[in-house]
């Protein structure tokens, strides 16, 4: 399985044998495993001597995921028994610059990851504009439980941050998909398609909260007045809006092997054919675009 190349970890798969022997051995398939989701932007100027001790720490602890550090701030999902997460956002959060971390969770029966990685980056996210920075100035954000009645209303314009296969397999609705590739291509959707004396109230959402936040930041340095952003992105509107209120659609693309999550934050049933990125069903056996069995 090849995963998007939206910092997702890959490695060697272990043989069926291996994988199975490690479920009868353990209490893996009761989904006590701990996924938790973070990001803040702030300054890092110290960001290249937190890798090491960060990497040693996680896997010590048995953790598997992906953890991004730039100057502009930190950005990481990292996955394993519950115990062992709590005790590395424990010492994070030791740290007076991140003692604020919001954290997202889910479950999962087993680690959706490979390999623990700790990445250097120029950018926590990349949008690629130069001089943008996050730690000046982003949109308002919007509660989970404020959201609904904010895109409800006629004079707010609402933007799906995210790329062009992840709102197929899900968004809200009346949401602009701007039918981008990769996260850099948005701010050319942006300046091609709104006009700050046109386009007075927009309100942007993304998967966790990161990307959408970062697009605020750039939306107000375009002189856009009232821009807004859904606070935990998508999964924390899922993990506590009641879905009988929700207006979410479908299934949330996630960056690790559990390709989407639903309502619940269980693993989805939707996946990406990985050869021409149509959205098929995970039981189905080929495309039904392009005939290939290759799917994420």
């Amino acid at each position: 399985m090849r995963m998007p190349v939206e910092d997702s970890p890959c490695t060697d798969v272990p043989s069926p044998n291996k994988m199975n022997a490690a479920k009868e051995a353990s209490p893996l398939m009761h989904n006590n495993i701990l996924i938790a989701s973070f990001y803040k932007f702030l300054r890092l100027p110290d960001y290249r001597a937190l890798q090491a001790p960060l990497r040693k720490q996680c896997r010590d602890a048995g953790l598997r995921g992906t953890i991004l550090l730039a100057e502009e701030g930190i950005n990481a999902t990292i996955a394993g028994k519950r115990d062992a997460v709590e005790f590395v956002l424990d010492s994070l959060r030791a740290d007076p610059r991140l003692a604020d971390l919001e954290i997202k969770t889910s479950f999962h029966h087993d680690i959706p990851f490979q390999r623990m990685k700790v990445r250097l980056k120029r950018e926590i996210v990349a949008l690629k504009v130069p001089g943008l920075d996050p730690n000046k100035r982003v949109g308002a954000y919007v509660d989970a439980d404020d959201w609904n009645n904010l895109i409800r209303q006629d004079d707010v314009i609402v933007i799906d941050a995210r790329n062009d296969y992840e709102v197929k397999m899900g968004s809200f609705p009346g949401a602009l998909n701007p039918g981008a590739e990769s996260f850099n291509e948005l701010p050319q959707f942006l300046s091609q398609r709104l006009d700050p004396g046109t386009h007075k109230r927009i309100a942007m959402f993304c998967t966790g909260g990161i990307r959408c936040e970062k697009a605020t930041a750039y939306l107000l340095e375009q002189g856009f007045g009232e821009v807004y952003h859904l606070r935990g992105g998508i999964l924390r509107y899922l993990e506590q809006v009641d879905p009988a209120e929700s207006l979410w659609q479908g299934e949330c693309f996630v960056f690790d092997e559990r390709v989407t999550v639903d309502h619940s934050l269980k693993k989805g049933r939707i996946t990406i054919c990985d050869d021409c990125k149509t959205v098929v069903q995970a039981a189905d056996k080929r495309c039904a675009t392009c005939g290939s069995s290759n799917f994420l």
